[in-house]
């Protein structure tokens, strides 16, 4: 949250009273992207308070908006600035932007750009009119491998607390925690907790289109249940171990999947709510479930049961 520049208004080249108004936000990364693409243009750069979020999310999101956008064209003054009443917008932040109604109270009209920074200037040449190219959002297999960290690091932070829960269980004993125990037990459990993270942090990302059905959650849980079914044949697993495997790992790269919907052209805000609304509650019921299954197994072997 702190990757951001200060929101308002900034001049680039020789900047005048004719010279464009492009309008991004407060995310750095975003802002820097737009500047280097303007090379060489004399121009302004409005600049929202997004809270440092990307244009496309922070859209979504509302914050990326009408109202900061009157906001920050009143208190930049741009009537005095310049002669025109052009503002441009990037065009995925048009889902958050009432065209009619910054125009009603700025007097601006809201021109919505190319997709890709690049573009702008040959959309400025062509007397700001846009190619079908240039609409077009694109989201290749190099754009979705480019994203995998992201999506990879938050779970491995996780994945140490993982790894202690998974040792305690596996090498508790009634005369206490036994170190050979939780390492034979619990190995086969930690490599799967990272087959679950890779299949559905990369694999799920990379070949997302490949993947059979539209929902996230499922796409997940295929690539999850094809992990676990893998590297369980290179473990010997009791009954009840090998059931909470199956029913926890592919789950947790369903989880890890889901959460790659902000990142991409397939999902929108409803199907994402949609998702996490029947998604939410089968992974607590069955991350219950395959833990019930562990306390079985284990009071089974203290012939507690």
């Amino acid at each position: 949250m702190r990757y951001a520049v200060e929101p308002g208004l900034y001049s680039l080249g020789e900047s005048g009273v004719e010279s464009d108004i492009f309008v991004t936000a407060n995310y750095k990364l975003s802002f820097d992207i737009l500047r280097k693409s303007l090379k060489g243009l004399n121009a302004w750069i409005l600049v929202l308070d997004t809270k440092s979020i990307n244009v496309w999310c922070a859209a979504g999101k509302g914050t990326f908006g009408t109202d900061e956008l009157v906001k920050r064209v009143n208190e930049a003054q741009l009537d005095k600035i310049v002669s025109h009443k052009r503002l441009i917008v990037p065009q995925l932040g048009a889902v958050g932007v009432n065209a009619m109604a910054v125009q009603r109270q700025t007097g601006f009209r809201v021109h919505f750009g190319p997709v890709y920074a690049k573009d702008v200037p040959a959309y400025v040449n062509a007397n700001y009119k846009k190619s079908d190219e240039m609409r077009l959002v694109k989201f290749t297999m190099l754009d979705r491998l480019i994203l995998t960290p992201m999506e990879i690091n938050p779970s491995m932070k996780k994945f140490p607390l993982f790894a202690l829960i998974v040792l305690i269980i596996f090498g508790l004993q009634p005369s206490g925690i036994m170190f050979k125990d939780a390492w034979s037990g619990g190995l086969p459990f930690l490599g799967l907790g990272l087959a679950a993270i890779f299949s559905g942090a990369f694999i799920t990302p990379v070949f997302l289109p490949f993947i059979p059905f539209r929902s996230f959650a499922i796409k997940g849980w295929i690539t999850g249940i094809l992990a676990a079914f893998t590297l369980m044949r290179a473990f010997e697993f009791s009954l009840l171990p090998a059931a909470a495997s199956y029913i926890f790992f592919p789950l947790a790269s369903s989880y890890i999947a889901l959460q790659f919907t902000g990142s991409t052209t397939f999902t929108g805000m409803s199907g994402v709510r949609k998702e996490l609304k029947i998604a939410l509650p089968v992974y607590l019921i069955f991350t219950a479930l395959s833990v019930i299954l562990l306390i079985t197994d284990k009071l089974s072997q203290w012939n507690v049961i």
